[in-house]
């Protein structure tokens, strides 16, 4: 009995069996350790990917691509909003600097309302950008050009003290207006309005901003060239009253004349008389 327990320690089917238990051990084993590996490199790495992703939304002008020469755009918003999406560190460089545009193209678009879709240019390729709106409207119109008049409006046409304001003087009496047709039609006159102190006592020379204005007084939105030019306001001293101190003493020499001729009168009446008197004694 003992030597067939030896017998079969030394047979070949022992070694085969302990070598299956030992392999099916060590599958069992590395199989266990690898799924447990390869599921933290998994939450680990979702983990580095949503620390090193973010989304930031920021605020950038708009630009307009049209011939600005020949059309004026209107209806547009001044500034739009990007939500911008990627690494980390290329979203807040692109946050600090701004170096890139939105905008429209209008190259291809004549007079009228358009809706257009906006666009970035300049953004790095591993960033994704959303603009709000995705589209706008606008109105182009024919740019035109015209001359009028200035009209010099002056704050206040009385001072203090012996002075008046005399008529105000601008440097062009003209000047060209420039927006869209509609806008153009819409004004009236071109304003220079000059602020004069109750206290002038001089000249006043200012350099005054225009103003196009309609006829309801109120500013329409064209491009006035030259935007600014100098007004003269002449102020005087009032001559009233050098007038009356030259009456005065006027007045005061005929009195004094007056006063002459009558002593003079009265003293040629004396000497007649004494002349009278001296020729009958004799």
């Amino acid at each position: 009995m003992k030597d067939d327990q030896t017998g079969f320690f030394n047979s070949k089917w022992f070694y085969r069996i302990i070598s299956l238990i030992f392999a099916l051990t060590l599958f069992m084993y590395v199989n266990g350790s690898k799924n447990g590996f390869l599921h933290q490199t998994t939450r680990n790495g979702n983990s580095t990917a949503l620390m090193s992703n973010k989304t930031e939304t920021m605020k950038m002008p708009l630009d307009l691509t049209v011939n600005s020469q020949k059309y004026v755009v209107t209806g547009y918003p001044q500034y739009v909003r990007v939500k911008i999406s990627g690494p980390s560190a290329l979203v807040t460089t692109t946050m600090n600097t701004q170096n890139f545009k939105v905008y429209a193209n209008l190259n291809n678009l004549g007079n009228g309302e358009h809706t257009v879709k906006l666009k970035t240019s300049g953004l790095n390729s591993e960033l994704r950008a959303r603009v709000i709106p995705a589209t706008i409207k606008v109105k182009i119109q024919p740019r035109i050009t015209t001359a009028l008049p200035v009209e010099v409006r002056l704050s206040a046409k009385t001072v203090n003290g012996n002075y008046k304001v005399g008529t105000p003087k601008a440097s062009l009496n003209t000047v060209q207006i420039t927006g869209a047709k509609s806008e153009v039609k819409r004004v009236a006159k071109v304003i220079a309005v000059v602020n004069v102190p109750k206290n002038a006592t001089s000249d006043l020379q200012q350099q005054v901003t225009l103003q196009a204005i309609d006829r309801r007084g109120q500013t329409v939105n064209v491009v006035v060239m030259p935007s600014t030019i100098s007004v003269t306001v002449p102020i005087n001293a009032n001559k009233s009253d050098g007038n009356s101190s030259s009456s005065s003493s006027s007045e005061s020499s005929s009195n004094k004349t007056s006063e002459s001729q009558s002593q003079s009168s009265q003293s040629e009446k004396s000497l007649s008389s004494e002349s009278s008197s001296d020729s009958s004694n004799s």
